[in-house]
């Protein structure tokens, strides 16, 4: 990306689905903001090094693979696919995704899965504050410890962590591992190639007191 602005190389991607092409690489990003985002199409890129705010950001269908970390909004917006990023992430990654899964191998910062709304989330490590504020739908799976207010107002998001939660947020509550969750978790963590154990992890939900909530609707939330 020295020798090519990232508006070309975004427009290169975006265009896959004309072409012959499949795998792309990206080598020396510089950190550079907005890498590989509203991809739409099955193709694989792999970005060599770390990247600043909103990579891959509104993906759809494509996998990215950042071998390094990444800054503030990864994978935001996120609709299907598959992003791993093998370093750390900074705040709010994941937001308002809609499908697809997060993989993160090392630590998220604050608001991890902020308002999700059915995207999957791994993290190897720790999440911040704030993580899985407002949260509609999907799962956050998290190996390390979670900071304060996991879950705050949460709805239908189904939160699982192995380690410690240093608080919980207002009608976020630790809830009953049932056979169908260790099955969702084991998945999960298969597919983020995750060593753990379901068995080690609790599960975390929402009381259903900040909200109306009808069970009849419960796919809708």
């Amino acid at each position: 990306m020295a020798e090519i602005e990232l508006r070309e190389v975004n427009a290169a991607l975006q265009g896959a689905p004309a072409t012959n092409y499949t795998q792309f690489e990206i080598r020396n990003p510089r950190g550079s903001h907005a890498v590989a985002v509203g991809l739409d199409a099955e193709i694989e890129v792999t970005v060599k090094g770390s990247t600043g705010y909103y990579c891959a950001g509104m993906n759809k269908l494509a996998t990215v693979h950042v071998e390094g970390s990444v800054g503030p909004g990864a994978a935001e917006n996120m609709m299907s696919g598959t992003v791993i990023v093998e370093g750390d992430a900074s705040q709010y990654a994941g937001a308002t995704g809609h499908g697809g899964l997060l993989v993160i191998k090392g630590n998220a910062s604050s608001r991890c899965g902020i308002s999700m709304k059915g995207i999957d989330i791994v993290v190897h490590g720790n999440i911040g504050h704030m993580s899985a504020f407002m949260a509609q739908k999907g799962n956050l799976v998290v190996l390390g410890d979670a900071g304060d207010a996991l879950g705050d107002s949460l709805y239908e998001a189904r939160l699982f962590v192995r380690g410690s939660v240093r608080s919980l947020g207002a009608d976020c509550i630790e809830k009953e591992m049932r056979p169908e969750h260790l099955e969702i978790l084991r998945d999960l963590l298969d597919k983020a190639g995750a060593d753990a154990k379901p068995e080690e992890f609790k599960r975390y939900g929402s009381a259903r007191k900040l909200y109306n909530f009808n069970i009849d609707h419960a796919d809708e939330y």
